[in-house]
């Protein structure tokens, strides 16, 4: 099976939805980014490919300063390249309201100029996507 969208679900055939398109962009680039990769505190989430993943739960319970934001930049920049070749970063934004690190991730699929962007909001204290 190829094309999955995470988080696993069944479609109406019983079988797990595959996805493509800007579905299926949004569903790669959430999970490289909120999957646990292998770090030098850390062993990585997946057994199968432990290094796979961005690392960004461990910048949860930090202080929350510029040093804290230009890391979750250049891990989420770094995870991608690695990860989801077929994404090519448009815009990341990076806000810091109190204890709470929120990043604004854009993508849109690489050599597609007139591709749709796919959005999505990651905040650290939460560790989820929308």
């Amino acid at each position: 099976m190829s094309n999955l969208l995470t988080p696993l679900r069944r479609d109406r055939k019983r079988d797990f939805a595959a996805g493509a398109g800007a579905a299926l962009l949004r569903s790669k680039v959430t999970q490289a980014l909120l999957t646990r990769g292998t770090t030098a505190r850390t062993a990585g989430e997946l057994p199968w490919r432990t290094a796979f993943g961005a690392g960004l739960d461990e910048l949860r319970h930090q202080r929350n300063d510029d040093v804290l934001a230009e890391l979750a930049r250049v891990r989420v920049r770094d995870a991608l390249r690695r990860w989801v070749p077929e994404a090519e970063l448009v815009g990341l934004r990076v806000e810091r309201a109190g204890a709470v690190l929120a990043l604004r991730v854009r993508v849109r699929a690489v050599g597609e100029g007139g591709a749709p962007e796919v959005s999505l909001s990651i905040d650290l204290l939460k560790e989820g996507a929308r």
